[in-house]
């Protein structure tokens, strides 16, 4: 059964967004025709990234805890992260939508780009020796920066508080996969590529990571959903 185990963090992660996706009151199904758009365009954006991190040795899976099942030097399961890990994030980004019609973070929107973006840049041009945490934090800059040359801050109050709260199921299942409840990690990270900074076994470049993942996502999916409003006014 250990090599089911990164399948399961996936199982985990899916089913409950799945099963609620025809709920009446939040109708997640409906929208998915202006999600998978967006999906596939940043899954393939990110399993090119995956693909040239894992062969310069960022990072490697461990055989113990994947099926085996490979396309390219990929297995199923990293492949099928990028479409399913969106999908429970962009659930979540709805759920508290509906549940909390105000707005809460909305005056947080600027003042998030504004700081994070020289942060992130800064940090990776200071840390052009470590593979993850350079490319990382700078691709995570310039897609902050671009979604709010986009739309400034009409959906970045939204996405904070939709961040905030995936924080809690990303330290789950990552720190799953990192070796949190395993004698050895699923995914085995190269230390020498990132800052070696780590909440409970999850690098803390993983939190960025997965807010350019979502982002993205949350970008496309917004701006789909607001053609599909124009069309039908």
């Amino acid at each position: 059964m250990e090599r089911y185990l990164y399948f399961g963090v996936l199982l985990f992660a899916i089913s409950y967004p799945l099963a609620q996706s025809f709920e009446h009151r939040i109708r997640y199904a409906s929208k998915w025709g202006q999600l998978f758009p967006g999906m596939l365009i940043t899954a393939l954006f990110f399993i090119v990234w995956d693909i040239w991190f894992t062969k310069i040795g960022v990072w490697v899976f461990n055989p113990t805890y994947i099926t085996g099942i490979f396309l390219g030097n990929l297995p199923i399961e990293e492949i099928l992260f990028f479409f399913i890990i969106p999908f429970a994030c962009v659930f979540i980004y709805e759920v508290l939508i509906y549940f909390f019609p105000k707005d809460y973070f909305q005056p947080l929107g600027k003042p998030f780009v504004f700081v994070l973006v020289p942060i992130l840049f800064g940090m990776g041009i200071l840390h052009l020796d470590k593979w993850y945490t350079s490319v990382n934090f700078l691709i995570g800059s310039v897609t902050l920066m671009i979604h709010y040359l986009i739309f400034k801050d009409r959906y970045l109050g939204r996405f904070i508080f939709a961040y905030l709260v995936h924080l809690i199921p990303l330290f789950l299942c990552n720190g799953i996969l990192t070796g949190g409840m395993t004698e050895e990690p699923v995914v085995i990270y190269n230390n020498a590529e990132n800052l070696g900074v780590r909440i409970w076994t999850v690098p803390i470049e993983d939190t960025i990571y997965s807010m350019t993942l979502f982002l993205m996502n949350i970008s496309f999916f917004e701006h789909l959903r607001s053609q599909k409003t124009i069309q039908l006014t």
